[in-house]
């Protein structure tokens, strides 16, 4: 079998299979992580959600991960974006305390990776950073980062907008790993991707789908009756654009901030403090929502991968049906010619 760049993946990472779950608030919960983990796949603990929605010590969740992937190796997601000198203190904090632990594989986002990737490095361990371009790839590039979380605009969340494959285009000359996140769902979607020329593909609605994601029936049940055509982008719930599922509520408040929000989010004094406002506000309703079940109505995060999801199933169903999918479309270049 020739060379791919899932191989190098897996190589850096640990993982058997080039597959990541993302981090997600409040999605990313002990048992998912550690289920993925341990059926070879890479998953990402979101800090946040380990300790502010399923109510662990950091440390301590960190090892109840660690029995549960059976010793498999998971990451660590580091939200670096400069607001409040606590929240870098705290994040500094998490990712000596990971260290300790032995997880070697980090994701950061949304800020300058350089101070990350330092601590990382000296601790023999390795960073991807997430972008949606060009220019955010340079700068992480240039700050040391072993390779590229590719967020495309079929991601949820926090979405690109460039297409998978104009995202490949624009960043495999930089020389990095690259890794594609966004709207993939089935099997089919993720062997395409996979054969533009990604080193892995990055999924986080494909695993809210699952027995071992703690969330409400209700959240489900949003995400196995929408289609890709119900997925927008609402400024309502961090200050920049973020996808969700067309809900009735979405549609009654609209997606786009107020005219006075508008202005303080284009502020270069005012849009950290304004993000932070939207951030918290939605932090709390979010939590809410995991706990206490809400309505179809209400808000709900995706991205347009939600077309290829009809079932809520095992974590390890999923990496194992993904796996195979992908070793038997590699399978026709072990064919003798």
């Amino acid at each position: 079998m020739s060379e791919h760049p899932a191989d190098e993946f897996c190589r850096l990472t640990g993982a058997e299979v080039p597959l990541i779950c993302g981090a997600m608030y409040p999605c990313s919960n002990p048992e998912l992580v550690g289920a993925v983990a341990a059926a070879g796949a890479m998953a990402i603990v979101q800090p946040l959600s380990l300790i502010y929605v399923h109510g662990r010590d950091f440390r301590e969740g960190i090892q109840e991960i660690k029995t549960l992937s059976g010793g498999r190796p998971f990451g660590f997601n580091a939200i670096i974006e400069k607001s409040a000198k606590s929240y870098e203190n705290r994040m500094r904090s998490w990712i000596d305390i990971a260290l300790e632990e032995g997880v070697r594989f980090f994701v950061t986002a949304l800020g300058n990776p350089d101070w990350a990737v330092e601590k990382v490095h000296a601790a023999g361990g390795i960073v991807f950073h997430d972008v949606t371009e060009l220019k955010w790839a340079q700068k992480a590039k240039d700050a040391g980062v072993d390779g590229l979380i590719c967020v495309n605009g079929r991601a949820g969340g926090h979405a690109g907008t460039k297409s998978p494959q104009e995202l490949f285009d624009t960043l495999s000359p930089l020389g990095l790993p690259l890794v594609a996140a966004g709207g993939v769902g089935d099997e089919v979607r993720y062997v395409e991707t996979m054969s533009i020329g990604y080193g892995a593909v990055q999924m986080g609605t494909r695993f809210i789908a699952t027995n071992e994601c703690k969330v409400h029936q209700d959240y489900w049940d949003a995400i196995l009756r929408a289609e890709e055509s119900d997925i927008v982008l609402t400024e309502r719930l961090s200050g920049v654009p973020v996808s969700v599922i067309n809900t009735p509520l979405v549609q009654k408040v609209g997606t786009k901030a107020g005219p006075i929000a508008r202005r303080l989010l284009k502020g270069r004094r005012t849009k950290h403090w304004m993000r932070t406002i939207y951030a918290l506000k939605s932090l709390r309703e979010l939590k809410h929502s995991i706990k206490k079940g809400v309505s179809y109505s209400d808000v709900w995060q995706a991205g347009k991968s939600v077309g290829g999801i009809h079932g809520v199933e095992p974590a390890a169903a999923v990496v194992k049906r993904f796996d195979a999918a992908w070793k038997a479309a590699r399978a026709p270049e072990e064919s003798p010619r």
